[in-house]
């Protein structure tokens, strides 16, 4: 390993819905967070890593992508926030997501921000949808108030600015060697994905209360040559809820399962046996003990 090697450890933070994890998937490369437009869509501090070489110089990226900062209502978004607090003390590079329309009720990022030594990077997103009236007023606003080292502006739908992204970050990087092998893709285990395709296709399939009262824990990930057999609990808060999970004659969930078993057929690369079960969990948001066995 060449003793000019760059790595650290960069947080993706900012409110729900700004396009961290649209952000976080472009810079990776690889489809790792969950991406869909309800708030509160990413749960726990998901790593992508990316290795690779700019200008001559080897360098190992460590993105966070952390669940939206919301002032906690349960247990579970305590333990949403906890995942964002132990992000920034890792983290050698801030990135800073807001979007072209948040109204700047953002104290409660800004407040976290300020407990901080690492060099922010202001990302201002979804540029594709604002003129360039909008884009300079956002950007005056934030220089005003936050004096973040620099201010990019992206549309990571897109793609558009993400590079300049990435070769910001990089120059503030320290040198240091690598953290994870050279190729790791994440920290997370593979069931962890499985688990986090079957809650997307539950939150793009119903509506109100239902994604946000259901945890999918995946028990059994085994493994074949031909094959991985996935057998997969839904955990909901209550009888009712596990009524309208399973629709009429169950089939709404069988539609879920055949959504979140071709979507991991495409990110496994392999052909896929999922077994969905759905048990009833009286108010585990709330319950410390539980949140722990679901991981959090």
């Amino acid at each position: 390993m060449n003793n000019n090697h760059k790595a650290g450890f960069i947080s993706i933070i900012g409110k729900p819905n700004v396009g961290k994890s649209t952000l976080m998937n472009q810079l990776v490369g690889e489809r790792l967070s969950i991406i869909t437009s309800k708030a509160q869509t990413t749960r726990h501090r998901i790593m992508g890593i990316v290795n690779g070489e700019h200008n001559g110089q080897e360098f190992q990226l460590v993105y966070s992508d952390t669940p939206g900062i919301i002032k906690p209502m349960y247990e579970l978004h305590n333990s949403m926030m906890e995942f964002v607090h132990g992000s920034l003390e890792d983290a050698d590079v801030v990135l800073f997501v807001t979007d072209i329309f948040e109204k700047y009720d953002e104290e409660d990022v800004i407040a976290k921000l300020g407990r901080n030594d690492a060099p922010v990077l202001l990302i201002i997103n979804k540029i594709d949808l604002a003129s360039e009236e909008q884009i300079q007023e956002k950007t005056e606003h934030w220089k005003s108030i936050l004096n973040p080292r620099e201010i990019l502006t992206i549309s990571a739908l897109n793609g558009d600015g993400v590079e300049k992204v990435l070769e910001t970050v990089i120059q503030l990087l320290p040198v240091h060697p690598p953290y994870f092998p050279k190729d790791a893709l994440t920290d997370k285990p593979e069931r962890f994905f499985g688990a986090e395709i079957l809650r997307e296709k539950i939150l793009t399939n119903y509506k109100k209360e239902i994604p946000y009262s259901c945890e999918v824990v995946i028990t059994e990930f085994k493994e074949e040559e031909d094959i991985i057999r996935i057998y997969a609990e839904i955990y909901v808060e209550r009888p009712s809820q596990r009524a309208i999970l399973l629709g009429h004659k169950g089939e709404r969930i069988k539609k879920v399962g055949t959504e979140a078993r071709l979507a991991m057929e495409e990110f496994f690369q392999k052909k896929i046996f999922l077994q969905q079960y759905i048990k009833v969990e009286s108010d585990w948001r709330v319950k410390k003990d539980k949140l722990k066995n679901f991981g959090y």
